[in-house]
């Protein structure tokens, strides 16, 4: 049951939400938070949940460094109009105030990748690691009954039905036949998990960002925020120039809240095809990895209707406002659509490809996926599905896709046309439907470097970013190997978004503007529903999460009129 008048409603229930309803709560405030579904987490539930702060306390405490200056040389290089952003500086001077605030405040615990590079390594002010934290795992028996609450992760990503992997499982798993110590790891893990399913519907030692939402979950709960699910929005209540309250429908009853604020984090347009159609190019399709198509009126939405401008509209690629992610697609046994994020896990891997529509290579594959998408983007309007390709080697020991790494069958992925196989590379280019003459001299002429660990047409390999995502054990280039033993496979991948950087444009404290830059006085927007800071750069890992715990916070202590207080 919710009351009539709380100082602050959030409405969302992803990182960006749960962080601003816990800070609120944090300063002794009344806080409601909303949510549309029935589980909490958002797409942070579903994320790696990685947190990229610049020049963080923690950082320092591992050996690594990082300063404020170095931090604004590397965000000036990457992130367009970042020297003029008011709302940059705010994330630059209040980023690490905000975490040690909830950490302080709150069950969120977070600890330092310690090698985790910088996404553009090269350039001045970048770092090989630190920036980026993640949430320390979490047992999710501590939130007792609300586990069935928070969203469990994509099926995809979990072993066994329900057991989610680590970072640092994975080398694990790969090492278990090679290495005793790994074996005993990985039995204990899976000897874990078979315990924890004999209470729970699926594994609770959470990690990722699963971990994060949990723990901000815990941290709501504990702070006393009213938590009401499966609520709509139906519009913002609105007095003179004041945002004062929501119009919301519970089950077949509507009702009006007010509040001192409204803070919007809803997880932004990717969901709306419409908006989102505003900000990309034509032949990026409508593919997003983690948004909820059936999601209710967003955030932004509610906040055009009373007002708000939104950023403005572009095509271009270079400009375009997405966090890009090549995706693979298909059905699963429940007719739902599924999409698989083709993040870390495969395309930097030695004895991979990618190749267009003609056959040929048009990326360095071990860039980050959002610099691929771009390439991906650039070539002609039909070559927006490229192939991934690997051969039989490759396929068992890494994975490609949704196929896990030493699948003892792949018929089902064969079958639906997801994994294409042939024993021939000209075979496989005609299944795949590219020219057999072309595709061939790619992959020799691709195998003539890489017998010697060079890729002379991209450089594979070159940074210490592309290194980290390869496989250190892998000599001499972690990122090149040759394709040469059949069969041969291919996966199709698709531009996709792991999100929208279009949103609503704010100001430093978080406030929506209006198309005349004057705020509309009670309502705040973070996480994907706001403008983000980054522009529709992706400079390192955890950017969209980073920011969207940090405007969480500043938006509940600015509506709050309270100051920061570890």
């Amino acid at each position: 049951m919710i009351d009539d008048t709380y100082d602050l409603i959030v409405v969302g229930g992803g990182a960006a939400g749960l962080a601003s309803a816990s800070a609120g709560a944090a300063a002794g405030r009344r806080v409601l938070l909303v949510e549309h579904s029935g589980r909490i987490g958002g797409t942070t539930a579903l994320s790696g949940g990685m947190i990229w702060i610049p020049n963080n306390h923690k950082i320092h405490e591992t050996g690594l460094h990082d300063d404020a200056d170095a931090a604004r040389r590397y965000i000036e290089q990457t992130v367009p109009g970042a020297h003029s952003d008011p709302r940059m500086r705010a994330f630059l001077r209040h980023g690490d105030a905000a975490i040690r605030y909830l950490e302080a405040h709150t069950q969120l615990k977070l600890r330092p990748v310690q090698r985790y590079p910088d996404y553009y390594p090269d350039l001045p002010g970048a770092t090989a690691g630190g920036r980026v934290l993640e949430p320390i795992p979490f047992d999710g028996c501590e939130l007792g009954p609300d586990f069935a609450l928070l969203r469990d992760p994509l099926p995809e990503f979990m072993l066994f039905g329900g057991m989610m992997i680590s970072r640092e499982d994975i080398p694990k798993l790969r090492r278990f036949a090679k290495s005793p110590r790994a074996a005993w790891d990985v039995l204990k893990l899976v000897g874990r998990y078979a315990l924890q399913r004999r209470r729970a519907h699926r594994g609770t030692s959470l990690v990722l960002g699963n971990a994060l939402a949990a723990r901000l979950f815990k941290s709501a709960r504990t702070l006393g925020v009213t938590i009401s699910l499966n609520t709509i929005v139906t519009r913002l209540v609105i007095v003179g120039d004041r945002v004062t309250g929501l119009h919301l429908r519970i089950g077949g009853e509507s009702r009006i809240v007010h509040a001192r604020a409204v803070v919007l984090a809803t997880g932004g347009i990717s969901h709306d095809a419409a908006l989102r159609a505003l900000f990309v190019p034509e032949e990026a399709g409508h593919r997003s990895a983690t948004a909820n198509a059936h999601a209710p009126r967003g955030g932004v939405r509610l906040a055009m209707a009373v007002g708000a401008a939104l950023s403005p509209p572009s095509h271009d690629v270079d400009d375009a406002l997405a966090f890009w992610v090549p995706v693979s697609c298909w059905r699963r046994d429940d007719g739902t659509q599924a999409m698989f994020p083709h993040t870390v896990t495969d395309r930097a891997k030695p004895g991979l490809i990618a190749v267009n529509q003609q056959g040929k290579r048009f990326v360095n594959e071990a860039v980050s996926y959002h610099e691929f998408v771009r390439a991906q983007l650039r070539e002609s309007n039909d070559a927006t599905c490229a192939w991934l390709i690997c051969d039989r080697r490759f396929l068992w020991k890494y994975g490609l896709g949704k196929v896990r790494p030493f699948a003892l069958s792949t018929r089902r992925e064969i079958a639906s046309g997801y994994l294409r196989q042939a024993r021939t590379l000209a075979a496989l280019a005609h299944q795949i439907g590219v020219p057999p003459a072309a595709f061939q001299e790619t992959v020799e002429r691709f195998n003539a470097g890489a017998r010697a660990g060079r890729d002379d047409e991209f450089g594979r390999g070159a940074n210490i970013y592309q290194r980290h995502l390869g496989d250190a054990d892998h000599q001499p280039n972690p990122c090149v190997a040759p394709i040469e033993h059949g069969p041969f496979y291919a996966v199709a991948v698709f531009p996709g978004d792991l999100g929208m950087a279009a949103g609503l444009m704010t100001d430093e404290h978080a406030r929506v503007l209006r198309a005349d830059g004057t705020p509309i006085e009670g309502l705040y927007a973070c996480g994907n529903d706001m403008h983000s800071v980054m522009n529709g750069a992706y400079p390192g890992p955890g950017i969209t999460l980073g920011p969207a715990l940090v405007f969480g916070v500043i938006a509940a202590q600015h509506a709050l009129g309270y100051k920061l207080s570890v």
